[in-house]
């Protein structure tokens, strides 16, 4: 299923809504972008929601770990929030549950966020 996405920018954070194959095909670099732009912004916080994600490949990984880099490099976070428990299985077998704060909901996340100021 070819992945489509959804970007909202607020005064703290880019959300990132993606539904299908986080697969890191031509969209990746594009997704990369937006973390960029966030970055040049001073922004954050930068969450992915991926209630909608079906399937990640190893490139899909990579891509994650790409967003995570340039945002910690610059003094950000990347967020995971609403891994269906397929992806939630991915994460804890690849320990990306370990690197990466997931979160349950867009809300926790943005609870997190508030509190961070």
């Amino acid at each position: 299923m070819k992945l489509t996405y959804n970007i909202e920018k607020e005064q703290k954070a880019y959300f990132l809504h993606v539904k299908g194959d986080l697969i890191g095909d031509e969209i990746g670099p594009k997704l990369v972008e937006f973390v960029s732009d966030a970055v040049n912004e001073n922004i954050k916080f930068f969450v992915i929601d991926l209630s909608q994600i079906r399937y990640i490949s190893s490139s899909g990984i990579g891509l994650l770990i790409t967003m995570l880099t340039k945002m910690r490099n610059a003094g950000g976070e990347v967020y995971l929030t609403s891994p269906s428990e397929h992806v939630k299985k991915l994460l804890i077998i690849t320990k990306l549950n370990n690197i990466f704060t997931v979160f349950d909901s867009i809300e926790e996340a943005n609870t997190k966020i508030g509190k961070q100021e």
